[in-house]
């Protein structure tokens, strides 16, 4: 089968959804499928551009092409999922997140004024006008799935994947750190884990993985740093190479990952792999459909001291996080969570 994967870039921005496309890619091809990525450029600063982009992926024609008739069109992100096709599925990663769970929020240019009004009312009447239109709706995850049916009363079903290189990931001896790793940026909330740290009683260090999405949150990440004074307890790490990605994971205590409403989350993927306990919050959404509060990690109030506490209580009893790493190992395998599933599923 001839398929296409439609998604949506901000150039020079990549992250987890370019990793996720390549991924399904990846795997339709070992599969016997002929498979391809369409992606089309994002913009939505300003704001009004969005209904701009909305259009643009209207009048997209993936039907067919002088290279042949494309079989498939699996749609995966807002608004590269409205492209038409005649046999189409949508596998939502989220949806405009801005115009839904984050309108009038810090972390949404959408204001509750006229501007953000017109603009929400757009996208929603798009989702629920165009979504409908493919023969079948999936979500990356339950909390994708809620979020689409409490604000569009539209049905999708979850279906989960693999994080990738999962059956690569190892454990060794902890040493004394906390391990977050993520895209810097307001949504996974970096800035609440530095704040926690001043409260934090024992030794443990708290290592940032990853880069921000740009100067002006990572300056702002280290003015926390330095505001806290825990300059000796927070190192920034950076990007670094898959090997020695694998190795933090493997000699961490702990993971903390504390993103508000997370869509689905990698990183609780990656650690219940590396078999280290997760120290997650009660507002993270998608990682709470995979951690269990005091047998594969800590569930706790988004508050500084909360986590704190959290982090304190892994770091005194070693004993405590190695046996909650086991667990968490062990419930990601009960899960069965394959991409032989999701191919099958896709392709039907």
């Amino acid at each position: 089968m001839r398929i296409a994967i439609v998604t949506v870039q901000i150039p020079f921005v990549k992250g987890g959804a370019e990793y996720h496309a390549e991924n399904l890619r990846r795997e339709l091809a070992l599969r016997g499928h002929e498979a391809e990525i369409v992606t089309l450029p994002f913009f939505d600063n300003p704001a009004w551009q969005i209904e701009n982009q909305i259009v643009a992926s209207r009048l997209c024609d993936l039907s067919c092409s002088w290279a042949g008739t494309i079989d498939l069109c699996i749609g995966l992100r807002f608004p590269a999922y409205f492209i038409p096709h005649p046999n189409k599925v949508v596998w939502a990663l989220h949806q405009y997140r801005q115009a839904y769970d984050l309108f009038d929020t810090e972390y949404s240019q959408l204001k509750d004024n006229l501007e953000g009004q017109q603009i929400r009312s757009i996208i929603s009447k798009a989702d629920e006008t165009y979504l409908p239109q493919a023969k079948r709706l999936y979500a990356n995850s339950l909390n994708v799935a809620k979020r689409m049916m409490t604000y569009n009363h539209l049905f999708a079903m979850p279906l989960y994947h693999p994080c990738p290189d999962m059956e690569k990931f190892y454990s060794l001896d902890a040493e004394d750190y906390i391990l977050m790793p993520s895209r810097i940026n307001a949504t996974k909330r970096q800035s609440l884990a530095v704040e926690a740290m001043q409260y934090v009683k024992s030794g443990i260090r708290l290592l940032l993985l990853g880069g921000a999405d740009n100067e002006e949150v990572l300056s702002a990440l280290q003015a926390d740093i330095q505001k806290y004074h825990v300059e000796n307890k927070v190192q920034l790490v950076g990007f670094v190479s898959q090997e020695e990605k694998l190795k933090l994971y493997a000699k961490a205590r702990a993971v903390l990952f504390i993103p508000k409403d997370e869509d689905y989350g990698y990183i609780t993927l990656e650690a219940m792999a590396a078999s280290r306990p997760v120290i997650t919050a009660k507002d993270s959404g998608g990682p709470i459909e995979f951690v269990l509060d005091d047998q594969t990690g800590l569930i706790v109030e988004p508050s500084p001291r909360e986590i704190a506490g959290a982090i304190d209580r892994i770091a005194s009893t070693r004993f405590l996080g190695e046996e909650m790493g086991k667990a968490g190992r062990k419930h990601l395998k009960d899960m069965d969570i394959s991409w032989d599933h999701v191919v099958k599923e896709l392709t039907k």
